[in-house]
């Protein structure tokens, strides 16, 4: 009969886990302000401008070529997706949720630790 009871709590607590989560995406659904909506879509799906010009100037300076053109164009591309990596944010929603994650550890960590 314990058993039953456990997986009886497991399944509320999951059950509880999934209105909560829904009431927030019903809240935020009822965002209409266009730029929060904007700024909501933009931390779903985080540009990054960076890691794609890195990455087309890694393949361009490594295509073999007697002239070396493609070296003087790849070398700046790479510098380049590295400035704008430092420069822009590409953080998404689940970053967000994975480093609030690790803080809300640390914290519990020291509370007990403290305490």
């Amino acid at each position: 009969m314990d058993k039953y009871q456990e997986r009886l709590r497991k399944l509320k607590l999951a059950s509880e886990s999934v209105k909560r989560r829904s009431s927030i995406y019903s809240k935020i659904s009822e965002i209409d302000d266009k730029h929060s909506a904007k700024s909501m879509s933009a931390l779903r799906n985080a540009p990054d401008p960076g890691g794609k010009i890195q990455k087309i100037g890694f393949i361009v300076f490594w295509i073999p070529e007697p002239t070396g053109i493609t070296n003087a164009i790849g070398a700046p591309m790479i510098l380049a997706g590295k400035y704008l990596e430092k420069k822009y944010n590409g953080s998404t929603l689940s970053d967000i949720g994975k480093t609030t994650k690790n803080n809300t550890s640390t914290i519990s960590s020291f509370k007990d630790a403290v305490f």
